[in-house]
């Protein structure tokens, strides 16, 4: 053997599969120049044969799927011959769920998979490996690719895409004939093994149908099922994998298989002799009875038609087929004397399958006996119903047409006519009872009813009570006498920033009347209007548009708009309708924002918040309006003392003197003695205060506080505060009381005017009266200088 065939063989083994051991070798990068493969041989030729050395070496590794060991599993193992065993080289994995799915001893270069792998989810997976030298990092082989592929197992069972089917075959069909087709899929490897070959099986249906293993279709098994015996049947098909061995997993599927109607059944008579009784001189065409056969298939397979072959009244009678009911009306041609007559009658079916013409004829025969009786018949009207037709503006009294009836009997009795007052309550018409005319009695109006649908009744005069009714149908025809209207009420409005020709309103009409041609309106304008115009559109419907710019609520804020519709009819009808035109406030869509009259105080769109300040604004005014009355009504009080310097910081306008120390009633000298009766809100007795103050608590002074003491710290108090009342200390200056040398400060009483007093007197009294010395002793120098 050459090195040649080594080497081809040595390559094949190493691309073929190893399930026993996978091992992938690494072989040194090859250099630029060649190197022998480690041996030196001759050829035929004697000269020396080199190799040059590969570079990465694999094979496919195989894995199998839903392992489930407790432990790693194995994969392969990667082997670099440049590896010693002395550790000096890393193996390093990447690709395809390295690191996570795939792991790799760096040592040994051992791969295991961390967990199960479905390859149904992936069939085999991509990587690439390398080694590289621990120390420096390098690679000693260049990276090269393999492939992980997965060994399928047998763990998918087939499934159907339907889990019930519905099917139908015709009945009486041939054995073999193919009803449906069902197929199941295997998720398995379909080129591995045996596990995705699946095979069909019929678990329930026999012996009526069967299925075909390899595909799957469904056949009938049995011959001639008849429809008639049994129309439903349920399959139960299961497909098994492994090729249907055992083992392998299975799914099934419900078939449901209807037997179709063919035409296998003739009609049958229930009745070989049929017997009917009619009275004599039946109108003609009148139907006097009927036959029946009845067949055992369905829709068209079971139609009939019936027809008379022999009897003694062929020329008397006739039968009709009724399609909807597949029954033979009887109906008479002519009348004799004759009592009795026989007929025979046929029941063929119309669709036979030529295919089940062995069964025999397909037709069946009866014998119907005809028996004329003589009865006093009622009155018989010359038509079943009538229809007149009348125009809406004929005069009272005016015909609009006549029903006859006579008497089929021989004595041929004289008719009565009347009308069924309770299909004409509103007495509209009314009958000539002696030759059947019909006339008006009210005037008609289509509008109100188009149609009157009477009832009228034919008697013998001999026979009252023997009565025939007629239905009566009188149709109203149109008239033109009635003018279009608007077709609704329309809310129109105009925005104040309306352009000139802006279209504000689309209007129609409608009308009562229905002409043939159809409705047609035409619109215009009862007279110029400088602020609206109407434009028809010539489509039953109209345009309002302004004619000017602008428009303002504060000068007008309703426009009424005449409109004159009129129809196309003869005679011309027309009316007139009024638009009514709110001018409104509109955003710059021109949205309607504001019509009401009130809202010209406002701007449109106001926020809550403007609202709010608004308001305010309102309370602020209020307030300051109350506290202006509140001052002008303390002015009107007269101050005591008149001068050009505003002095007034305790002294208040009295109209009574007080009574002094000896005055108890004036002044309680025991609230000095006692500061806690001032929190219990008592009020002087002998003023009326213009307003009250809420006392401010104050710290109570002890029993043994002196008078003067506590009489400078309340003045104190009230000199610093400049919202307490001044009448505290009135009591002490407006009136020194009876016993008092310097007797009484107030000017009441007096007998002298103001200008005869001398008040220097007052400068002697000490610093606390200096200034009513400067008030009073000042006024006399004031006179003089003036």
């Amino acid at each position: 053997m050459t090195i040649q065939q080594v080497l081809l063989l040595l390559l094949l083994w190493m691309w073929l599969p190893h399930p026993c051991h996978t091992e992938m070798l690494f072989r040194r990068t090859p250099d630029l120049r060649p190197k022998s493969f480690g041996g030196r041989a001759s050829g035929n030729d004697g000269k020396a044969i080199h190799r040059q050395k590969r570079g990465w070496m694999w094979n496919q590794f195989f894995l199998l799927e839903e392992y489930t060991g407790s432990d790693y599993q194995y994969v392969g193992k990667l082997h670099s011959d440049q590896d010693k065993g002395d550790g000096s080289l890393k193996y390093i994995l990447s690709g395809d769920g390295a690191g996570t799915l795939f792991i790799i001893d760096e040592k040994t270069g051992d791969i295991h998979a961390t967990r199960r792998i479905d390859r149904e989810e992936k069939a085999f997976y991509t990587l690439r490996a390398q080694a590289i030298n621990r120390r420096t990092l390098r690679p000693v082989e260049p990276e090269s690719e393999f492939v992980i592929k997965i060994h399928d197992i047998n763990d998918n069972e087939p499934t159907f895409p339907e889990e019930i089917y519905t099917a139908s075959v015709p009945e009486m069909s041939v054995v073999g004939t193919s009803v449906v087709q069902v197929t199941a899929t295997d998720a398995d490897d379909p080129s591995y093994g045996n596990s995705a070959r699946v095979i069909y099986s019929i678990l329930q249906g026999q012996p009526y149908f069967s299925v075909e293993p390899e595909t799957g279709i469904i056949r009938t098994a049995l011959p001639n099922m008849n429809r008639e015996n049994r129309e439903q049947y349920q399959v139960v098909i299961q497909a098994k994998d492994m090729g249907g061995q055992m083992g392998g997993l299975s799914g099934t599927t419900t078939v449901n298989i209807t037997l179709t109607d063919v035409n296998d059944n003739p009609p049958r008579f229930p009745q070989s002799t049929i017997h009917l009784r009619i009275p004599e001189s039946s109108p003609v065409g009148t139907a006097i009875g009927s036959v029946k056969a009845t067949d055992a298939d369905t829709g068209k397979n079971a139609e009939v038609e019936y027809r008379i072959i022999d009897g003694d009244g062929t020329d008397m009678f006739d039968i009709v087929t009724q399609k909807d009911t597949q029954e033979g009306i009887i109906t008479p041609l002519d009348y004799e004397t004759r009592r009795l007559y026989t007929l025979k009658v046929e029941a063929e079916n119309t669709h036979v399958d030529p295919r089940f013409y062995y069964l025999g004829p397909f037709k069946d025969t009866t014998i119907v006996k005809i028996s004329v009786e003589d009865v006093d018949e009622p009155p018989i009207f010359s038509r079943s119903s009538y229809l007149f037709e009348v125009h809406e503006d004929i005069e009272l009294g005016t015909i609009i047409g006549t029903v006859m009836a006579r008497d089929p009997d021989s004595a041929s009795s004289p008719i009565r006519f009347s009308l069924d007052r309770h299909t004409d309550l509103d007495r509209i018409f009314n009958i000539h009872s002696g030759n059947g005319s019909i006339y008006t009695s009210k005037p008609l109006d289509r509008e109100i009813s188009q149609w009157h649908n009477l009832s009228v009744i034919a008697a013998e005069i001999n026979n009252p009570k023997d009565t025939t009714r007629v239905p009566v149908y009188v149709r109203i025809l149109d008239v033109n006498d009635n003018a279009p209207q608007f077709a609704v009420f329309y809310d129109t409005f105009v925005c104040e920033n309306a352009r000139a020709g802006q279209l504000i309103q689309t209007i129609s009409a409608v009308d009562k009347d229905d002409p043939l041609g159809g409705q047609k309106f035409f619109f215009s304008l009862a007279a110029v209007n400088p602020n609206f115009t109407v434009q028809d559109n010539e489509d039953n419907t109209a345009r309002i548009l302004t004619r000017r710019n602008g428009f303002s609520r504060h000068e007008i804020s309703t426009y009424l708009l005449p409109v004159v519709i009129s129809d196309n009819d003869y005679p011309i009808q027309s009316s007139t309708g009024t638009l009514t035109i709110r001018v409104c406030a509109c955003d710059s869509r021109g949205n309607m924002q504001s019509c009401n009259a009130e809202a010209l105080l406002l701007p449109a769109g106001l926020s809550t918040g403007a609202l709010v300040a608004i308001l305010l604004c309102i309370i602020i005014l209020l307030v300051i309006v109350v506290l202006f009355a509140a001052l002008k009504r303390q002015r009107k009080k007269e101050p005591l003392i008149l001068s050009k310097e505003d002095i007034r910081d305790n002294i208040v306008s009295y109209n009574d003197e007080g009574g002094g120390e000896e005055d108890t009633q004036a002044f309680d000298i025991g609230t000095l003695r006692n500061p806690a009766a001032i929190e219990d809100k008592k009020l002087r007795r002998d003023i009326i205060p213009e307003t009250l103050f809420v006392p401010r608590r104050t710290p109570s002074a002890p029993d043994n506080t002196d008078v003067r003491d506590f009489i400078n710290q309340r003045l104190k108090e009230h000199d610093t505060d400049p919202s307490a009342p001044p009448y505290d200390s009135l009591a002490t200056y407006a009136y020194e009381g009876n016993d008092s040398i310097a007797e009484s400060l107030s000017s009441l009483e007096s007998g002298t005017t103001e200008g005869d007093q001398n008040y220097d007197y007052l400068r002697e009294w000490g610093p606390r009266f200096n200034k009513l010395a400067e008030m009073y002793g000042g006024g006399e120098s004031d006179k003089d200088t003036s």
